[in-house]
């Protein structure tokens, strides 16, 4: 494990389109199908990081939470499941099943999603407004695995009230931290 931050791209950066296996329909599912009216989070996450197990009960509840807001999340894994086997789209099904996501979990097989987003590590998130410009980049809290701080969802909550509420998000905001992607 390499711990590795966000690159933080640039706010008001387009969101790269892209079509991807769900894993739980078996479907090819695209950007433009799945984008929301207000706000769409894009989390690049994956079944083993220690990161992201640290956060994920807390992605279901933020997800519970939002989604009947009208705010859209996607989770996408772009890791070399050669490599790193806990990561295959059967394995995704499973934890997605175990996990009760309400949002579509995407296997970026070639990783050229991450790529083109400039994902660096698991959990990354990317908030994009109607419009599908980035208005938000990075951490969903600053709870990390041992430092005892609750998991709360508080950057990603104070983001998404903002976009709802039509206000333009703060642009501070910090990088999230995590494992990096296992690249091919």
């Amino acid at each position: 494990m390499s711990l590795t931050p966000s690159s933080m791209i640039p706010l008001g950066t387009k969101a790269p389109d892209f079509t991807l296996l769900d894993v739980a329909s078996g479907k090819h599912l695209t950007l433009s199908e799945l984008k929301s009216d207000i706000a769409t989070v894009i989390m690049f996450i994956c079944n083993h990081c220690p990161y992201v197990k640290h956060i994920q009960q807390g992605l279901v509840e933020l997800t519970k939470e939002y989604e009947p807001k009208g705010i859209s999340f996607i989770g996408i894994s772009s890791n070399d499941v050669e490599n790193y086997p806990e990561d295959s789209p059967e394995k995704m099904k499973d934890l997605a099943e175990k996990l009760g996501f309400n949002f579509p979990y995407l296997y970026d097989e070639t990783q050229e999603v991450a790529k083109s987003y400039d994902a660096q590590c698991t959990p990354d998130f990317f908030i994009y407004d109607k419009d599908l410009n980035c208005a938000y980049r990075g951490q969903l809290d600053d709870s990390r695995p041992g430092n005892n701080i609750p998991v709360t969802g508080n950057d990603i909550k104070q983001a998404l009230n903002s976009l709802i509420e039509g206000k333009t998000v703060s642009g501070d905001q910090k990088a999230s931290i995590g494992c990096n992607i296992k690249w091919k």
